[in-house]
């Protein structure tokens, strides 16, 4: 099939949702189909057999887009929904495929030409509200739930991320359009330079100190703080180490460390390449995932997973509903019990559930697993939306 997809999204950055459109794409290729991907004035290319990049204008005060909801996306997105108009009418397509908030545009480019629209909703827009502190006005509030009810009930087909979406999902539209796929692909090598692990094991521990690592986005949802606070119930014998955020949000935090005193305690490494993360995860003790906010499940806790490295999670839905307690340490969302689970991933118990979760990644998050369920998806989309037709 020749698919219009819609990202409203820079692709590519190094972050949730166009990694995930990153493998929705890889996957399309490797199943024989191509793809011409509409979307944002910002990231960087990629090369993939069958696909082909088009970017909206960039308006000259736009420079760069915040993760989540933002004003800057909402001018971005009416230029691109004019880019998706030209394609549609330059290009022959027959399936779209559609991202995030870019639902919208799917069924309106579905009312006006009657190609398929395969939603994948990797989060509630009304959830995002709150979990970027973007409105809290009802009205906006319930424009947006009214958006994605309309966009489940008209989709040919829909892809969601974890089972809480699924649930949420199912509670709007019919479950059979419903794929769940996982965000478990990740084709970065694993970390075989024995050299360069060992330089960047003394980059991040030059002392022998017993390593805890998150590796991800700075946003408030993450639980940050949470981590941070949990310090004060750990000996010094515990590092932190924190891979990611923008620029402006390192130093912010750096500015936030002083103040608590925790500059020799914390180590911020800002944002790394793809290619060095595995690395990375190899000089850590403990990874850690303490998000607060939200259902949606972490992109990183499937590398976390894979890595062999103990992780410890909250307690919460955001992790529970895929990850069980022979997988990782589950603490509940507070700096006591946080700092006792690091503490427990520390030692025997930790090296347990790091060896079972890896046997597991290996036998249930494979590449044929996910090609699969790409496929499942596609089949649903274009026979249901060719019956509805009729």
């Amino acid at each position: 099939m020749k698919i219009l997809m819609i990202a409203p999204e820079p692709f590519f950055e190094p972050r949730g949702t166009p990694f995930s459109e990153y493998f929705r794409i890889k996957a399309l290729a490797a199943l024989g189909h191509t793809v011409d991907l509409v979307t944002y004035p910002f990231g960087q290319d990629k090369e993939i057999p069958g696909l082909r990049i088009f970017r909206c204008w960039r308006p000259p005060l736009i420079r760069a887009v915040k993760t989540g909801p933002s004003a800057a996306k909402l001018i971005l997105d009416f230029f691109l929904f004019l880019k998706v108009l030209r394609r549609l009418f330059v290009g022959k397509y027959d399936l779209i495929h559609t991202h995030e908030e870019g639902n919208i545009m799917g069924v309106a480019c579905q009312k006006l030409t009657g190609i398929p629209h395969l939603y994948d909703m990797h989060s509630s827009l009304v959830q995002q509200m709150d979990n970027f502190q973007f409105t809290r006005s009802r009205i906006v509030i319930r424009l947006f739930r009214i958006i994605e009810n309309i966009s489940l009930k008209n989709a040919a087909a829909v892809i969601v991320i974890c089972r809480t979406l699924y649930d949420h999902a199912a509670g709007i539209t019919a479950a059979a359009k419903l794929t769940l796929i996982e965000n478990f692909m990740d084709d970065r090598p694993a970390a075989s330079d024995p050299e360069k692990l060992l330089r960047l094991k003394r980059e991040v521990n030059p002392d022998g100190k017993k390593i805890v690592m998150y590796t991800g986005t700075l946003e408030p949802y993450q639980g940050i703080p949470l981590l941070l606070d949990s310090l004060n119930f750990l000996s010094d014998d515990f590092r932190l180490v924190l891979i990611g955020g923008k620029a402006h949000q390192v130093e912010e935090l750096g500015r936030r460390l002083q103040a608590l005193g925790f500059t020799k305690r914390v180590l911020l490494l800002g944002q790394k390449s793809a290619a060095e993360i595995p690395y990375y995860l190899q000089t850590a003790d403990i990874l850690v995932s303490p998000r607060t906010l939200g259902t949606n499940i972490p992109l990183k806790i499937y590398s976390y997973l894979a890595s062999g490295v103990p992780v410890v999670a909250t307690d919460l839905p955001t992790h529970t509903q895929t990850v069980t307690p022979d997988l990782a340490i589950l603490a509940a969302p507070a700096p006591g019990p946080f700092a006792a689970g690091i503490d427990l991933a520390a030692g025997p118990q930790g090296r347990k559930v790091a060896g079972q979760a890896r046997e597991h990644c290996l036998k249930h998050y494979t590449r044929e697993r996910y090609l699969e369920l790409v496929a499942e998806a596609l089949a649903k989309a274009v026979p249901a939306a060719a019956t509805a037709k009729t």
